[in-house]
C-alpha cells in the first residue's frame, strides 16, 4: 500500500456561498463529510485527516514577505486534506470520487507521498 494525500479545493464563489450557512446547512454538510470519510475508514484506508481554519499567513519569495491570509479572493481555497492508503493512484482516485467538495464545484487533488528515509 502507498500513502496518498487528498487535498480539497473549494472554488472562491462556493466558499463565499458557505461563509454564513445556517446551523442546519452546516450540520447537513458535516454529515456528508463524516459519511464519506467514515466509508474510507471502514475500508481500512484512512491514514489521517485534519481540517484547516480559514486564517493563517502566507510567506512569499526570497525576501520572506509575510502577509495575512489566505484570502477568499484567491481562485481556489484549500479547505482541508486527508491521508489515505491505496494500492496505486487509480485506487486513491476512486476513494476521492465521493468527496462532498465536488458537489459545490470544488476539486480534489490526489498526490502520492514521497517516502523519506
Amino acid at each position: 500500500m502507498e500513502k496518498f494525500m487528498l487535498i480539497f479545493h473549494s472554488a472562491a464563489a462556493s466558499a463565499e456561498a458557505f461563509s454564513n450557512p445556517s446551523p442546519e446547512a452546516m450540520q447537513a454538510e458535516l454529515q456528508k463529510w463524516n459519511h464519506w470519510i467514515g466509508g474510507i475508514a471502514a475500508q481500512g484506508r484512512l491514514a489521517g485527516t485534519e481540517a484547516l481554519l480559514p486564517t493563517g499567513r502566507t510567506l512569499t519569495g526570497p525576501e520572506r514577505l509575510v502577509t495575512d491570509g489566505p484570502f477568499t479572493e484567491g481562485k481556489e481555497i484549500v479547505g482541508g486534506y486527508l491521508f489515505v492508503m491505496a494500492a496505486d493512484l487509480d485506487e486513491a482516485t476512486r476513494l476521492a470520487e465521493g468527496c462532498p467538495a465536488l458537489e459545490h464545484h470544488g476539486s480534489v487533488e490526489i498526490r502520492p507521498l514521497m517516502v523519506m528515509a
